[in-house]
């Protein structure tokens, strides 16, 4: 795997994943809520942010995490392996309230400079409605992508820790 991308609700772990891939696998982390978000929760234009992704996902190793579905199917067509974190909605939702609490008033590392965490309803029902919503399209663009490419959909904690570990071997065994 040299070519990673990494997606799933708020929540899922992404983030964790992705650093976790990166050290096992010896590849840079690319955290996309660090290159899309400007100070004070400013969004690029979508030219702009496309643009920004093409540019991305040429380079020749990465993992990348990060939903952004206007450019999703980018990343996996440019991807040899995908991750969807399909974890339960309760515990995204139990993450996220989690990680609010845990970074009040400041900024996670994974998120752009200037980005405070925040949390609002409108975040907290889109979690909610993600396995209904959202996860139709992901699988869709993964079934496209899926030729060629490894396709990795983790259910539970225990698959994440399982795939994890697998990713360990084939770095000992490379």
């Amino acid at each position: 795997m040299q070519r990673v991308a990494v997606v799933g609700s708020a929540g899922a772990g992404k983030s964790t994943l992705a650093r976790q891939l990166g050290d096992v696998l010896g590849l840079p982390v690319i955290h996309l809520d660090t290159v899309h978000w400007q100070p004070g929760w400013v969004e690029p234009s979508r030219e702009e942010w496309r643009a920004t992704v093409e540019r991305i996902v040429q380079g020749e190793r990465w993992v990348i995490d990060g939903n952004y579905g206007g450019t999703m199917g980018l990343r996996f067509a440019a991807a040899d392996a995908i991750v969807f974190l399909d974890l339960p909605r309760r515990l995204c939702l139990w993450r996220v309230v989690k990680r609010r609490l845990q970074f009040r008033g400041k900024q996670r590392p994974d998120m752009a400079p200037g980005c405070p965490e925040k949390l609002d309803l409108g975040f907290l029902r889109w979690i909610w409605a993600y396995p209904t919503a959202s996860r139709p399209e992901v699988l869709r663009l993964m079934e496209e992508a899926s030729h060629g490419r490894r396709i990795y959909r983790l259910r539970s904690r225990k698959e994440v820790a399982r795939f994890l570990a697998a990713a360990s071997n084939l770095r000992a065994e490379a």
